[in-house]
């Protein structure tokens, strides 16, 4: 008799059924695990017998069969791990220190603090302080990596960098930073950018022969500068500098890309605005300090970290916000200075960090990373 589409659906809803309460029972047994475990001061995860275990399951699958049994296998395993942390109330060093800065950190975000900025007045930079700060103390500095420097010496007690753009991308040098130091994000903020073309008063659009701009600035204003083929474009440290600089210059025919406060600042006339590429143009700012620092409110976190050159490193990560139903706002690769072909994912998750699925995905990262680093857990304003 041939088989119905009915009939199918009426099998494998049984078949369910067994591995629902074949699960539970396997998970009842990982409880008894985590007690011998806890009695005799083992940890939890014990990569050779998951490695001696996977390689037994696909040993005793179909060949057709045997890639699925791993993935799913190893997914089971991982669940299991995480159930015999909870069962055993095991806490890794970091959660503990998550916990001890909600706990410590004040109640209210502060409303003036020393600030190290890049740039100089009238940077974006310093519009995002404004965000974060009702009375900050800036400190400009000349570098990203000043920005830094400043908050290791003591200097600052934070930091104000731009992260990613919404046209143009991520900000890689920031990214690069971010592996070398030691630091935490407090806060998050989007700005919006509007471009304007800044010349000294008198100049005119077809007498330009040379515009400055920071390259993130350039890259959002690609489609517009193909008006002038014959401009030399030259890249800056920032907006604010380039628009100083034009100023300083003393001449009609050098221009700059920065926003409108930086022609007030500097006294250059707007030639032409708007000429981003993108009207829907926003760059978002991280502020950073040096202590962990966790506000209430928190809900988004952001980790690095490095993995094993293998195939399903990777997945086994991913795999792991899946089962615990969080979020994945952004997963960005970078490769990682002096090692061939070899990167550092850079991760932000959109979860709040008082959840319980929270505090278990943390508890489990570090674990199957070969590098971690927790970068902080903050709010966006």
């Amino acid at each position: 008799m041939e088989k119905t589409l009915k009939d199918c659906r009426v099998k494998i809803d049984s078949i369910d059924e067994q591995l629902i309460k074949l699960l539970d029972e396997r998970m009842r047994v990982a409880e008894d695990i985590a007690a011998i475990k806890r009695e005799e001061g083992r940890p939890v995860a014990d990569p050779i017998r998951e490695r001696e275990k996977l390689q037994k399951i696909e040993g005793s699958s179909a060949p057709d069969m045997a890639a699925y049994n791993r993935i799913l296998w190893n997914s089971i395993m991982e669940l299991s791990k995480d159930h015999q942390m909870q069962a055993a109330s095991e806490e890794t060093p970091l959660v503990k220190e998550i916990r001890r800065a909600i706990e410590s950190t004040e109640k209210v975000f502060p409303e003036t603090a020393a600030v190290a900025c890049q740039g100089v007045p009238g940077a974006y930079s310093e519009t995002a302080c404004g965000k974060f700060f009702k009375m900050p103390r800036i400190m400009f500095v000349k570098s990203f990596e000043g920005v830094f420097s400043a908050i290791n010496s003591g200097l600052c007690r934070y930091g104000v960098l731009p992260l990613e753009n919404s046209t143009a991308g991520s900000v890689n040098k920031v990214y690069d930073l971010m592996m070398k130091y030691d630091f935490h994000i407090v806060k998050s903020a989007r700005v919006k950018i509007n471009h304007c073309l800044l010349a000294l008063p008198g100049a005119k659009p077809a007498g330009i022969r040379e515009i400055r701009s920071h390259e993130q600035a350039l890259a959002q204003c690609e489609n517009y500068l193909k008006r002038f083929p014959d401009a030399l474009i030259t890249p800056c440290e920032n907006t604010a500098a380039a628009a100083k600089f034009a100023a300083e210059a003393g001449r009609t025919d050098i221009a700059a890309i920065g926003s409108e406060e930086n022609g007030r600042l500097y006294g250059l006339e707007c030639l032409d605005s708007g000429i981003q590429d993108s009207q829907n143009n926003y760059t978002r700012f991280i502020c950073i300090s040096k202590d962990l620092e966790i506000y209430p409110g928190a809900c988004k976190t952001s980790i690095m970290m490095t993995l094993d050159h293998k195939p399903g490193s990777l997945y086994n990560v991913l795999a792991r916000f899946n089962a615990a139903g969080i979020n994945l706002e952004k997963l960005e690769s970078r490769p990682l200075p002096d090692r061939d072909f070899e990167f550092m994912f850079y991760f932000d998750i959109g979860e709040t960090v008082y959840s319980d699925g929270f505090i278990r995905m943390m508890n489990q990262l570090e674990e199957v990373s070969r590098q971690f680093k927790y970068l902080g857990s903050y709010s966006e304003v």
